[in-house]
């Protein structure tokens, strides 16, 4: 008998618990030579905004030990394009769509994107990107914690929302208002004590967290002297920074109850699993599929085998499963 792979994210139903992370697959026609899509648990959506953004002057994005950085800026088509041409597209694959959002302007961009995204029965989810390292924007002036502030650096903004359990709070509140889908939201590892705003997330309402997102890294040439980025820092991802996000999914897992999305250097099923064991409910995929498109597929197959091996009959029995004494 085959062990049970399928699992629930909120409202959600994914056949499997492999989904792609945002960013790292496009808008998935762009690996649909490469593998079936249909196999997937689930695809997240490159981030969208209100307005069309062109993105980062390059270079940027450079190899490094173990991982690479990357400092993209969120280049998308703006929110009515995404709707017109991406989501048709999308809605064709077959499996549940999970679209990442982010704001240019403030935390009410969050829900004013919400609110479209909660009329579109193509969208299963909807991901709050609060933790994007690497963005710069003009911005107008912004509520947090009911202090109006100016400021020109997008990654103000992030700071101040993915670094303070009352802005991650009102933000997710917000959004809670203004649509009935799923929402998960997307945490930072900058931060000192990440159980606290994945707690502050699950009072707000929001059905499931996802973690972590990139942490802030920089390299440079030193043969002239200046950063490989033009953006000078960006988001370091790949098995660097796995261990630190095994570590967090383990803290997160005992702190709420709502389930984890673990991301973070995921490269081949052994790596997936120990964030079962550390508490995921489901996991992202990143970094790999840059190395081998085809690492999702391979990755739910390993899953798959390794519960047979050890006649484990369900992936929810192997969640939060580590056996450690603190």
């Amino acid at each position: 008998m085959q062990p049970k792979v399928s699992v629930n994210i909120g409202k959600l139903k994914l056949k499997n618990p492999v989904m792609v992370a945002s960013g790292t697959f496009g808008y998935g026609e762009e690996f649909k030579s490469f593998l079936n899509l249909k196999k997937l648990g689930a695809i997240v959506t490159k981030t969208i905004t209100l307005k069309p953004r062109p993105g980062n002057s390059p270079p940027r994005t450079c190899e490094t030990p173990a991982g690479m950085l990357n400092s993209i800026g969120l280049e998308n088509p703006g929110v009515d394009k995404f709707i017109l041409e991406k989501l048709p597209i999308l809605k064709k694959i077959g499996v549940p769509i999970i679209v990442s959002i982010a704001s240019e302007d403030g935390p009410g961009e969050f829900a004013i994107l919400a609110r479209r995204l909660d009329r579109m029965q193509d969208v299963a989810a909807i991901e709050l990107n609060i933790s994007c390292p690497n963005i710069k924007v003009h911005s107008s002036e912004f509520a947090v914690q009911s202090k109006t502030l100016r400021t020109k650096n997008y990654e103000l903004i992030t700071k101040l929302i993915s670094q303070d359990p009352k802005a991650t709070y009102d933000l997710v509140k917000a959004v809670r208002k203004v649509t009935r889908k799923t929402v998960i939201t997307k945490l930072s590892p900058n931060v000192t004590d990440i159980t606290e705003i994945a707690r502050a997330a699950e009072e707000a309402g929001s059905d499931a967290v996802s973690l972590i997102n990139t942490i802030t890294g920089m390299g440079i040439d030193v043969q002239n002297r200046k950063p490989y980025l033009a953006n000078i820092t960006g988001g370091l991802s790949g098995p660097a920074i796995r261990p630190v996000a095994v570590r967090m999914v383990w803290e997160v897992y005992q702190k709420i109850k709502i389930p984890i999305i673990g991301t973070g250097g995921i490269m081949d099923a052994p790596s997936a699993l120990e964030f079962f064991i550390a508490g995921a409910t489901a996991v992202a995929i990143g970094t790999a599929n840059f190395v081998d498109p085809k690492a999702s597929i391979e990755i739910i197959e390993g899953i798959k085998k390794y519960l047979e091996k050890n006649k484990i009959n369900s992936i929810h029995k192997l969640i939060g499963s580590l056996e450690c004494k603190i």
